[in-house]
């Protein structure tokens, strides 16, 4: 039996490799989000920076498109390209900040809160629906992704 090249990998198969099988997981649990959030009209994206804006504006008066991209970990052009599409859909306001003239301030909107409020009941319940299978880990797993999330400092 003929033994398969390794391909310059550490790893018998791709299913060995903790990268892979994250990418794996988090693809699928995309798609799923996805799916559940066409109904209202929101990318996963848009989601995920009007659900960031609207937990930022309940502690802060002046939240600024890099604090929202920060919370989300995502790339600031982006974080403003989408605010754009969510402000064009009366979801948010972005106004000049009123002490840094470089940046803007989000307000997410009356409608652009109740479309959150619907969202994050919709997104708790695919994420229960997805993860239930991990139940037993449910700690330890939120344990690694809180660790896995947080800015590696030697990077």
């Amino acid at each position: 039996m003929r033994r398969p090249d390794r391909l310059g990998s550490s790893f018998e198969t791709p299913e060995e490799s903790p990268g892979f099988l994250l990418w794996q997981a988090s693809m699928l649990w995309e798609r799923r989000l996805r799916a559940a959030l066409e109904p209202l009209g929101l990318t996963h994206m848009q989601f995920v920076l009007l659900a960031a804006s609207a937990w930022l504006g309940r502690e802060e008066d002046a939240v600024t498109q890099v604090r929202i991209a920060g919370q989300a970990k995502v790339d600031v052009v982006m974080t403003s390209q989408v605010l754009r599409t969510l402000e064009a859909k009366g979801l948010l306001s972005r106004a000049p900040h009123p002490t840094d003239t470089r940046a803007k301030c989000v307000v997410v909107t009356a409608a652009g809160k109740k479309l959150v409020r619907s969202a994050i009941a919709i997104v708790e319940r695919e994420d229960r629906a997805f993860f239930a299978r991990t139940a037993a880990f449910h700690k330890p797993l939120l344990g690694a992704l809180q660790l896995l999330a947080t800015e590696d400092e030697r990077a």
